[in-house]
């Protein structure tokens, strides 16, 4: 199954084994970018090149064991028989997981993300999940090694959250947190329902990659920037300075407003960082409409507007609505376990990929 990508491979390795000798060159030592830019490319192909050699060791070992087989005779021959098969299911494993490494890397894979969270239908109880929300996102990254920083909270009048914008970076935040997008649903008995009833409760969360000023160039005269005095829950003043900030993007019509810092600096820094990734995701999902191979890759449209989850309290169930997973560890996930979650959302997402793909186009490789 692996000839149509062997002269690849067979090309990643010596490409692989190029960067390696460059990174003991004391040229590319002594300078900072190029040195990090190629220890990059060594390590996005490292894994390929690993996988590959104990592939092919596989069915080396495969076929060694076949013609051993063929001259052995009784128990010997049984027990090669067994080896070759052991050998080529570990091949095929192996084949499969190298085409997995070889599809197209996502633009969006090395950046840290910015999500939103904003309690919908259920009044004080959707507030009150919206913050579960956030720490258990909070409590997930956490788990991973990742940093989260707050940038704007407004807090619900029984608790919980109206609205929350934090940023999450670390190593591997996008490919692990970029399905969250959409409408999460809570099903329980609020502590203020007397009859014992069940009530539905939503909260949008939206996932945005982290823009740089090279990934979207937002000029001055595109923006439209107001000035107020912040003020907490009931409209009291916070701030006696007018440190708030709103920015509106005119082109597009995109609106921030960021109030947490007594400085209106920070606030406006704050603000731009959101206003970029808003504008960079809206970009990408308009260049994804133009091409038809990631539109079959989806998991779901990504839009704030889709049921993508259920979380039923009185069952102690989670279950994923666009691949059909359920998880019966509640608040395991609540508590930041999302770990069966979102494996299974990434092997979905993989699938999909290869499924695209089996057309004959060949996956550009990895590294590339």
């Amino acid at each position: 199954m692996m000839e149509d990508l062997r002269p690849r491979l067979e090309e990643l390795v010596r490409t692989h084994a190029e960067l390696e000798a460059a990174l003991a060159d004391p040229e590319v030592l002594g300078d900072h970018k190029r040195y990090r830019e190629t220890a990059k490319r060594h390590a996005d192909l490292t894994e390929v090149v690993r996988v590959y050699d104990s592939y092919t060791q596989a069915v080396e070992d495969a076929a060694a064991a076949r013609e051993l087989a063929k001259e052995s005779e009784g128990e010997d021959r049984d027990a090669f028989r067994a080896e070759a098969e052991q050998n080529e299911a570990r091949a095929e494993e192996l084949g499969q997981r190298l085409r997995v490494l070889l599809l197209p890397k996502d633009p969006n894979d090395d950046k840290d993300v910015i999500v939103e969270i904003r309690a919908g239908a259920g009044g004080d109880e959707a507030a009150l999940f919206a913050g579960e929300l956030h720490r258990m996102y909070t409590r997930f990254a956490e788990r991973q090694g990742w940093r989260v920083e707050d940038l704007s909270a407004s807090e619900g009048s029984v608790g919980g959250v109206k609205e929350v914008v934090f940023q999450v970076s670390g190593d591997g935040v996008w490919p692990r947190l970029k399905h969250e997008s959409g409408v999460h649903r809570v099903q329980r008995v609020p502590q203020t329902e007397s009859q014992g009833r069940i009530h539905t409760s939503t909260a949008s969360v939206a996932v945005m990659p982290e823009a740089e000023d090279v990934d979207v160039q937002v000029a001055e005269h595109e923006l439209k920037v107001d000035t107020y005095r912040a003020s907490g829950p009931g409209g009291q003043s916070v701030n006696t300075t007018d440190s708030a900030v709103r920015i509106t993007h005119l082109p597009t019509g995109v609106v921030v407003s960021m109030q947490d810092e007594k400085s209106q600096l920070q606030n406006r820094e704050k603000a731009m960082r959101v206003l970029r990734a808003r504008l960079l995701q809206a970009e990408q999902e308009r260049q994804a409409q133009e091409r038809a191979d990631q539109r079959a890759a989806q998991i779901g449209s990504g839009d704030r507007s889709e049921k993508i989850r259920t979380y039923n309290f009185p069952q102690t169930r989670i279950t994923d609505h666009r691949i059909g997973v359920t998880v019966h560890n509640l608040e395991d996930v609540l508590g930041g376990q999302l770990d069966e979650i979102v494996e299974a959302l990434s092997q979905e997402e993989q699938r999909r990929r290869l499924e695209a793909l089996s057309d004959g186009e060949e996956p550009a490789a990895a590294g590339s």
